[in-house]
């Protein structure tokens, strides 16, 4: 958890942004530092195994900014379990040596003792070492390990790309290429626990392992549906296709709720129409009280949620979470609805307001927020796609569904799509892309369970 305010900075020293040099990283913190603000250092790993802590930590000392050091799980550690593979054994392996495959350039002698870690009784781990691949496997059979020693390469351990190679020490460095795009941070494991992996392996075999999903959700609700997908193992790249704002002009909201008395019904839409309403509500210097004699609606679960954040219980959920079965509910009310205020985005369908018209409901709607377009994909996800082609799209409302085929056409050859609702199927069979999985309900658990029921019937 962090600060929404606080800056991210990438100090990484691979990839294809910008490279950092260790005393470029030692000055970005010192400078930071010295400016007053609060400054962590995130490691890959255990801050005290390979991670170059005590120069960072000597530097800060000399500067007189105090410190603390909070530990980690080690890249070992963690990988083997996420590949299946123990890196100590009762029965093969009591013993684990960590060994780094890139000491400091320029060393006159290595420090490294090869001929013991080649008869080492036990397994080894080599860090950082894939542009050395060549001269550490040679050392370890020069000096007498057994070429045929089966190892493991290990690649984004615990991400859903996560990438293991498995094969004998002799073959290492043939995988290790600048061809084979094998590419930094990487550990490889040596020894016959690699052998366990087949077995002991949970990670690659969860049901969506492999599998690139888009989630098209607006940003802060990605989540919703990304976490459950990652959780089954799938690949989630995140690009919003709609963002939601705050309406350009806020006085006939402000009207609606300076006379709420009047109306005897609420009805919400979705969650985004509860916080804009409510939080306008708060921010005019009105509370809940004013909302005393309302009943209020909402189209679903998700929705009620969003609505008991703000200490409010909902009278109407309908059984069927979207606009019709809510329709119906409201039109079912007893005793009948006369004046209705409906909180709602700019675009949309009218459904709600016709029906309630026609019923001889009085209604007045408001706009509380506006979906809007997100104009073009962002480089960085167009170049993920492109690199990874995807396996299925996710589109949570028509409005999504129009902007996504927008970006992405007919482009999308095989990909699979997967729908909120019938409403949304129905948008993209007009747009002529073909619907694979509908949701059950306009859930995100029941989006993902639509997905699961594709891949495994």
């Amino acid at each position: 958890m962090h600060a929404p305010q606080a800056v991210h900075q990438c100090v990484g020293k691979h990839g294809q942004s910008r490279i950092w040099k260790q005393d470029e990283i030692i000055a970005e913190m010192i400078r930071h530092a010295k400016e007053g603000k609060r400054v962590v250092r995130l490691k890959g790993g255990d801050p005290a195994v390979f991670a170059r802590t005590s120069e960072e930590v000597n530097a800060l000392k000399a500067e007189r900014i105090p410190f603390e050091i909070v530990p980690g799980i080690t890249a070992a550690l963690a990988a083997g379990s996420y590949a299946g593979i123990p890196i100590t054994h009762r029965g093969i392996a009591s013993a684990v040596a960590l060994v780094t495959g890139h000491e400091e350039p320029g060393k006159a002698k290595s420090d490294l003792d090869w001929p013991a870690l080649a008869r080492f009784p036990g397994t080894l781990v080599i860090y950082m070492g894939v542009t050395t691949a060549k001269q550490w496997t040679d050392a370890l059979i020069g000096s007498g390990k057994d070429p045929k020693t089966p190892c493991a390469i290990l690649r984004r351990c615990s991400l859903p790309d996560q990438q293991k190679i498995q094969c004998r020490l002799d073959e290492v460095a043939g995988h290790l290429t600048p061809a084979s795009k094998f590419r930094p941070p990487v550990i490889t494991i040596v020894g016959e626990v690699t052998g366990l992996a087949e077995s002991m392996d949970w990670f690659s075999r969860r049901p969506l392992s492999g599998k690139n999903v888009l989630v098209t959700r607006p940003k802060d609700q990605a989540d919703q549906l990304a976490k459950p997908l990652e959780e089954l193992g799938a690949n989630v790249i995140v690009q919003p296709a709609i963002k939601i704002c705050a309406p350009d002009d806020w006085s006939e909201v402000d009207a609606a709720i300076d006379q709420i008395e009047t109306f005897d019904s609420l009805v919400f839409t979705s969650r985004n129409g509860v916080k804009s309403f409510l939080n306008r509500l708060l921010e005019v210097g009105r509370d809940m009280r004013c909302m005393g004699g309302l009943k209020i609606a909402v189209v679903g679960d998700a929705t009620a949620k969003v609505l008991a954040t703000y200490k409010l219980r909902a009278d109407w959920i309908p059984e069927s979470f979207d606009a019709d079965a809510l329709l119906t509910t409201l039109q079912n009310a007893e005793p009948p609805l006369k004046s209705t205020l409906v909180v709602r985005t700019q675009r949309g369908r009218d459904v709600i307001t016709d029906g309630l018209r026609a019923s001889g409901t009085q209604v007045r709607e408001v706009v509380t927020y506006e979906n809007r377009d997100v104009p073009e994909m962002d480089p960085a996800t167009r170049g993920k796609i492109d690199e990874q082609p995807l396996d299925w799209i996710t589109l949570t409302s028509p409005a999504t569904a129009r902007n996504v085929h927008r970006w992405l056409g007919d482009s999308i050859g095989e990909t699979r799509i997967a729908v909120i609702s019938p409403l949304t199927a129905q948008t993209v069979r007009e747009l002529g892309w073909r619907v694979d999985a509908v949701a059950a309900s306009a859930t995100m658990q029941s989006l993902t369970q639509a997905i699961l029921d594709a891949e495994t019937t």
